[in-house]
Order: structure tokens, then C-alpha cells, then sequence
């Protein structure tokens, strides 16, 4: 199993600035075969969706609507990866989700637990 833990999220006001954590433990099996990483959102009454992604190899693609005020990256000798989010707006507030997918033989998604992040206008 992979546990995801997840803190950096909280209220902010617009044009304000979080940056996300996600640290990644458990076997070792599992762990060595983390393929890509990636943060997703739900807002309130919407589905969940893609913020951004990383490869193992560092290659990132983004949502339009955060493209240029968030940086996704990772680093892999900590099993870590971060969402730098910038010029924050009041449609970012949402449960941010870190999300990483496994590939041993098949592909297993694991997620983290949550944490809000509330832009105040």
C-alpha cells in the first residue's frame, strides 16, 4: 500500500499565494514503482477535477485555468510532490487532492485524504 500525506492548504485572500505538500510512504515495492504524480480539486457541487501532473522524469501539464500561476514539481528522493499556487482566485477554493499512480504490471491510483484551500475575495 501507498499512504499519501497531504498539509499546506488553509484560507487566503485573492492574489495570495499556498504551496501544497504531499509526501508519499509505504512498501518499498510500491513505492519504488510510483510512475506519475498529480493534484486534483473538487469544488463544491462539482466533480473532481485535474490541476496538474508530473512524470517521473519531471514533464508537467496543467489545467488551463491554472496554467502560469501554479508549478507543480516533485522530488523523488523524498517521495514528495508540491503545488506552488500563485495569484490565487476565489474558483480555486476547493479539496485539493494529491493523486499517484503505481505501475506494477497493472496501473494502481492511490489518493491522499484532502486539504482545503478557501480564496477569499
Amino acid at each position: 500500500q501507498v499512504q499519501l500525506v497531504e498539509s499546506g492548504g488553509g484560507l487566503v485572500q485573492a492574489g495570495g499565494s499556498l504551496r501544497l505538500s504531499c509526501a508519499a510512504s509505504g512498501s518499498p515495492l510500491r513505492i519504488n514503482a510510483i510512475n506519475a504524480m498529480g493534484w486534483y480539486r473538487q469544488a463544491p457541487g462539482k466533480q473532481r477535477e485535474l490541476v496538474a501532473a508530473i512524470s517521473t522524469g519531471g514533464s508537467a501539464n496543467y489545467a488551463d485555468s491554472v496554467k502560469g500561476r501554479f508549478t507543480i514539481s516533485r522530488d523523488n528522493t523524498q517521495n514528495t510532490v508540491y503545488l506552488q499556487m500563485n495569484s490565487l482566485k476565489p474558483e480555486d477554493t476547493a479539496v485539493y487532492y494529491c493523486h499517484v499512480m503505481v505501475v506494477l504490471g497493472i496501473n494502481w491510483d492511490y489518493w491522499g485524504q484532502g486539504t482545503q484551500v478557501t480564496v477569499s475575495s
